[in-house]
């Protein structure tokens, strides 16, 4: 019974909730309309990122409720159409629009109404894909992501971090930001930090309150593999805002990428939403941006492209040119790779340990940072090293490299012990093996029993001793 009843309250709250909402709807009085620019105009007063322009904003709105400019408009959605066009006729912020709130069940300010706007958010996060619409790999191993917002470092770092492991090996990429109307300063950031191996100052954003700006500088780290030297496109229009228009704007400012498409929205001043009264809300831009190498933004007049097109014909040109642009790459990456590697070869072969041994760590670093080798090529190249050519000084050398590098593979310590064996260094050999058969037990490798094996190997020839 006490169910019933709870359930009957909760719908005749709706009920009333909405009849008073479509009441204020269709009957919006002058005393409701000045309350609410009332309310607009403090909110502004108190909040918007340029005082001055506030206080001129807020006379003109004054102004035009007392010369009976709003009497017309008489339902919410005109009614707040109509402020924001009042608006932004002074401020020119595009940021600053009134709409209509959400229409929540719950009070303000209470538990329930935090568990509505929460399940809202998740739902519309998780339809949304977290902004992320699609990733591609196109012809000629171009890599496309559509990208329609930038959400929360928090919850979207990991889906960004996925996407990107997908077109980590691509030589060229395109991210089109057609359809994105903004979101995270810290996620622009992240993926901004993406495209760079250089600490680089990419933005700021100044805040009224406080009287602060804060520094955006690209990441040393992200959860994938960076692509500094991948050519990169971005694709722009009409509708690419805010944080949108900020990363377009960073890789422009910064020659990393060539922008394709449409000027852009002209939204540059970050902020967040304040209620007006129980049926509207406003967009408030308490702050503004500042690029460390224009000295200012995009605001009002967009990020315009190096290459303008017609959107429906954006894709086509940015993978045209990509295409072109990822031909170049390879070329250049296929040169570096076999220069680097001829000079570690050239190093193994003229081996000697006062002068080559760090100079061969160091080279083989680079190489399995560019992903030249990995770890069973460097193996194979310590094996032929031992029995082709006979030098156990240099396969000592690579083997030893290998557990620096790859510090969690069994196999890795296992040749390296092998090496040692040979050498008679059983002391050092059976420290390598134990190691081997440690990590394969922690692993569950498939070949335990044979690493195992080996270190009995080991530990015979020690007793014989």
């Amino acid at each position: 019974m006490k169910l019933i009843i709870k359930i009957l309250l909760v719908i005749s709250i709706l009920v009333l909730h909405i009849e008073s909402y479509n009441s204020q709807t269709n009957t919006l009085n002058k005393a409701y309309k000045e309350a609410a620019i009332d309310r607009l105009n403090e909110l502004m007063n108190d909040y918007y990122v340029f005082p001055e322009v506030a206080k001129k904003t807020a006379t003109f709105l004054t102004n035009q409720f007392e010369e009976g400019h709003f009497d017309k408009f008489n339902d919410l959605d005109s009614f707040a159409d109509a402020l924001t066009e009042s608006v932004q006729k002074i401020n020119k912020d595009k940021h600053m629009r009134i709409r209509k709130n959400r229409p929540y069940i719950a009070q303000e300010n209470s538990p329930e109404r935090m568990i509505e706007e929460r399940v809202e958010l998740l739902n519309r996060s998780r339809m949304g894909n977290l902004g992320i619409r699609t990733v591609e790999i196109l012809d000629g191993n171009i890599g496309y992501l559509d990208l329609r917002g930038f959400a929360g470092l928090e919850r979207g770092k990991s889906k960004v971090d996925s996407y990107m492991k997908l077109m980590a090996e691509t030589d060229a990429v395109i991210i089109d930001l057609s359809k994105n109307g903004g979101g995270s300063p810290e996620m622009v950031q992240y993926l901004c930090s993406y495209f760079f191996d250089k600490h680089i100052h990419l933005n700021s954003l100044y805040y009224r309150e406080g009287d602060v700006t804060r520094e955006y500088w690209t990441l040393d780290k992200v959860g994938g593999k960076k692509m500094p030297e991948v050519p990169l496109f971005v694709i722009t229009s009409e509708r690419t805002f805010s944080a949108a228009e900020e990363f377009s704007y960073n890789m422009q400012t910064q020659k990393r990428a060539t922008l394709i498409g449409q000027t852009s929205g002209g939204g540059a001043n970050p902020g967040g939403t304040q209620l007006i009264n129980d049926d509207l809300g406003v967009f408030i831009p308490t702050g503004r941006a500042i690029n460390p190498i224009t000295k200012t933004n995009w605001e009002g007049v967009g990020v315009i492209p190096e290459i303008k097109s017609e959107i429906e014909n954006a894709k086509e040109k940015a993978h045209e040119l990509a295409k072109i642009a990822a031909e170049k790459y390879r070329n250049e990456s296929n040169k570096k790779m076999t220069e680097t590697l001829k000079h570690l070869y050239g190093m193994l072969d003229e081996y000697t340990p006062e002068k080559s041994h760090k100079l061969i760590l160091t080279t083989l670093e680079k190489c399995v940072e560019n992903r030249y080798l990995e770890e069973y090529n460097i193996n194979s190249l310590g094996y032929m090293y031992l029995m082709e050519f006979e030098k156990t000084d240099v396969a000592e050398v690579l083997f030893l490299a290998n557990t620096k590098l790859f510090p969690e593979s069994p196999n890795a310590y296992d040749s390296y012990g092998e090496v040692l064996l040979i050498k008679g260094d059983l002391d050092t050999s059976l420290l390598s093996y134990q190691q081997a058969v440690d990590l394969a037990s922690k692993q569950e490798d498939r070949d335990l029993e044979f690493y195992q094996k080996n270190l009995d190997k080991v530990k015979k020839e020690i007793n014989k001793r």
